[in-house]
């Protein structure tokens, strides 16, 4: 776990740009295709080394193996589980992220179908206990981040992993008796992966949308009903984390990474104590978006965990622009003053790899992050910044003195009667 002790430090929060013929082949492989698998090996090990070294160039201080090998940051799971089967998926209830938005800008879905997030016509259910069968494929991943982290330095190395409540998402449950002890499952299988991914002495990123977006796939939940809910998956997600120390965990959370209205997103404030139950040392949260950016203000009456590191997101997916340096500077100052300049990082809103429009914006968007983390800097780090806390002190011992200004100001007219008294005295005595 690192602070940000003598300047911003900077990350992202997991998925970096592929190149086009592996991305290819790791969807063929995720639809089950025939491949060839030492040749995909073979590009992955390269490809892995190289988006390191562009995070280094790019000045990202944690840096991650941009997920590479995944078909994208939730569905990689299937291959790495056993106990479900395909179905279609009409014939299940699909958790949809944009169950809130959908029946109030029917138009706006009509129009965009591709953003109404309905996922594939097949979907998973479970129907035998669960079972994490993925160690070969992971043990690749890891030796290829062992690999492409040799010759270079970083403050950081990360993986990221998906979350029990996730997972619940795009998968039905036949087999447990309960919901709860379906969502136990799921944490138990896949400790496997975390606990892997922390021994290989990697930072782990567990990657939790559900929490709040669990939200959005609920159109029918009230929030005291909803906290409850998400209070159950928080739990699970602990259960499945025991063991690990704290300092050894980011969570990562948003609002789901879906381009829609998001009029009906649940604000930071109603769930951040459920948020900061989570086991972790460090809190990623969606920050620089339309509808999440103004939250800053919820540090002004919520703590910290102690010894815990914030990551907002200071540049994001919701747009092509590239945020300006300075941009990205005032958001990290506005939370740093709240919550400690040590303790913030610049990160990003979700995983902007394949989320913006070209490879090219996304490494201009975190070279911006990187210019903007050191502007930032500039302004937490000036001399006499850490004397702010000196002046109402100062206002203090102004406000003591001012009784004695007062009085001392009333005294000089009667000096003076004085003084022109005695005076008049001593000319008649002459």
């Amino acid at each position: 776990m690192i602070y940000s002790t003598n300047r911003i430090l900077t990350t992202h929060a997991g998925s970096l740009p592929r190149p086009a013929g592996l991305r290819d082949q790791v969807m063929a492989k995720s639809r089950g295709d025939s491949i060839d698998q030492s040749a995909l090996d073979a590009e992955l090990k390269s490809a892995v080394a190289e988006v390191v070294r562009q995070q280094v160039g790019a000045g990202l201080d944690s840096v991650n193996d941009g997920e590479l090998s995944k078909s994208n940051f939730t569905d990689y799971v299937r291959s790495r589980i056993t106990g479900f089967e395909q179905r279609p998926a009409a014939t299940r209830r699909r958790l949809e992220i944009t169950a809130r938005d959908a029946p109030k800008f029917p138009g706006y879905f009509e129009a965009n179908p591709r953003n109404r997030f309905l996922g594939a016509p097949t979907m998973p259910v479970c129907v035998a206990p669960l079972r994490y069968v993925g160690q070969a494929d992971l043990q690749r991943d890891l030796a290829n981040f062992k690999a492409a982290l040799k010759g270079v330095s970083v403050s950081e190395a990360f993986l990221p992993a998906n979350t029990p409540g996730t997972i619940e998402h795009w998968m039905a449950n036949e087999h447990y008796a309960s919901e709860e002890e379906f969502i136990y499952a799921i944490a138990d299988t896949m400790a496997i992966e975390y606990n892997a991914i922390v021994d290989a002495g990697f930072q782990l990123q567990i990657d939790d949308p559900d929490l709040p977006d669990g939200w959005n796939c609920l159109p029918d939940i009230t929030v005291p009903e909803y906290r409850k809910y998400a209070r159950i998956r928080v739990d699970a997600l602990n259960h499945a984390l025991r063991g690990i120390p704290k300092e050894k965990i980011r969570l990562h959370v948003c609002w789901g990474s879906f381009k829609g209205p998001h009029a009906d997103d649940i604000p930071l404030k109603d769930i951040v104590d459920i948020i900061f139950r989570v086991n972790a040392g460090s809190y990623s949260i969606e920050a620089s978006n339309p509808c999440h950016e103004h939250e800053w203000r919820v540090f002004e009456d919520v703590k910290l965990p102690k010894g815990a590191t914030l990551v907002p997101g200071v540049i994001g997916h919701c747009t092509d622009f590239i945020e300006h340096p300075d941009l990205v500077a005032q958001r990290l100052v506005n939370y740093a003053k709240l919550v400690g300049r040590e303790n913030v990082l610049a990160g990003t809103d979700c995983g902007i790899g394949t989320r913006v429009g070209h490879p090219t914006v996304c490494w201009a968007k975190f070279n911006s992050m990187a210019e903007g983390a050191r502007r930032a800097t500039k302004i937490l780090w000036a001399k006499g910044s850490k004397k702010k806390k000196a002046a109402p002190a100062k206002a203090k011992a102004a406000k003591k003195s001012a009784p004695a200004k007062k009085a001392k100001k009333a005294a000089k007219p009667v000096k003076k009667a004085k003084k022109a008294k005695k005076a008049k005295s001593r000319a008649r005595g002459r």
